[in-house]
């Protein structure tokens, strides 16, 4: 199935504010219908793990498998199948029924795109093997986590805690809670020098130290293709022994102002090490949440790692206007760790407190 994204959108531009405001420059019609979806407001949720994990959410499940280096195999649901049996899932938002009728892979305020495996997704993936990055007791944030790879790599590898949010609940639900579930089941999380699955074979990624530089070429690129994928399987019964590393995960849905609000109420509210997003800095309207967000969830001496195209076409968001909003904002350094060379240009970069931030 070919996708779009369902936006008629002009170049849109921003201005420094205190990055809790919404301090968008609006600059025609198109902007302000496209500015007025960003502030439509989703109330966050926590969504908890079923009292019979596996049983009902993982029903004839198709699961695929992506492996990037040495990183240990991660499962995900199909997205085909997910696709055709929409009209048999829970789906009160009706994500499911009108990204297919639509044809599109982004409804601004509806539907923010958590459906797919977005192959900046993939860029992270390779950075954090090439890197060697290792997550033991550590708190991680995927914000924005879609299909969550990133998060379970986390969990896989031995994080305390792994806390999963994305835009919509359906997301949550009928594919980030079931594929936490699907590396649950038979895993331990490796010890903090991971990369003990070397053994397993990769599907010839070629990372940010591989090959040519920057080469970025992503063989899984099969995997979002409506041909049969390599790697799928049928889970015959329900995956046993998740209950320990499930019980480190907490999964939220709604817009960030209003997650925000809903873990600061915790106590302690959440700081976290590292936290993951990818393929968030598409729509400028969205920077102030954003921003403000990782503000104030990071911790002092934590991690942003943020994936994502140089530029979004047709919605008007990117690196660089993002680059630019962060630069205002005067609370983050931003570091550029791998630009990929490879048709549209992509990059993964980081983001750090410019100075001590109170714990």
């Amino acid at each position: 199935m070919s996708f779009t994204f369902n936006f008629d959108v002009h170049a849109q531009s921003v201005a420094p504010g205190d990055g809790g405001g919404r301090d968008v420059i609006v600059k025609d019609k198109a902007d302000t219908k496209h500015a007025a979806a960003a502030e439509h407001i989703k109330e966050a949720l926590e969504h908890l793990p079923p009292s019979d994990p596996g049983g009902s959410l993982l029903a004839d499940a198709v699961s695929e498998t992506v492996r990037v280096g040495s990183l240990p195999p991660l499962l995900f649901l199909n997205e085909t199948v997910l696709e055709k049996t929409a009209s048999e899932r829970e789906d009160e938002e009706e994500i499911l029924s009108r990204t297919a009728d639509e044809r599109s892979d982004l409804i601004s305020g509806v539907y923010e795109g958590g459906l797919k495996v977005w192959e900046c997704t993939y860029d992270l993936l390779e950075w954090v093997d090439s890197d060697g990055e290792t997550f033991g007791n550590k708190s991680i944030l995927d914000l924005g986590c879609g299909a969550g790879l990133l998060g379970i790599l986390a969990l896989k590898r031995g994080a305390s805690k792994v806390h999963f949010q994305d835009y919509n609940s359906t997301v949550i639900k009928q594919l980030t809670l079931p594929n936490v579930l699907l590396n649950c089941q038979e895993d331990e999380p490796e010890e903090d020098e991971g990369g003990s699955d070397s053994d397993e074979e990769g599907e010839g990624h070629k990372g940010p130290n591989d090959g040519e530089e920057g080469s970025g070429e992503n063989p899984n690129e099969d995997l979002k293709d409506e041909a049969t994928p390599a790697k799928k399987r049928r889970l015959t019964e329900p995956p046993q022994h998740s209950a320990p590393l499930l019980a480190r995960c907490r999964f939220y849905s709604g817009d960030w102002t209003t997650f925000l609000a809903l873990v600061l109420n915790d106590e302690p509210s959440p700081k976290y090490d590292i936290i993951f997003t990818c393929e968030t800095i598409y729509n400028t309207a969205y920077y102030p949440a954003l921003h403000h967000a990782l503000q104030n969830l990071l911790a002092p001496d934590g991690l942003v790692y943020l994936a994502t195209k140089a530029h979004y076409f047709g919605v008007g968001g990117g690196l660089h206007l993002f680059e630019q909003f962060v630069e205002q904002q005067g609370v983050f350094s931003l570091h550029h760790l791998w630009d990929v060379q490879d048709g549209l240009n992509r990059h993964v970069v980081g983001l750090r407190f410019k100075k001590a931030q109170p714990s």
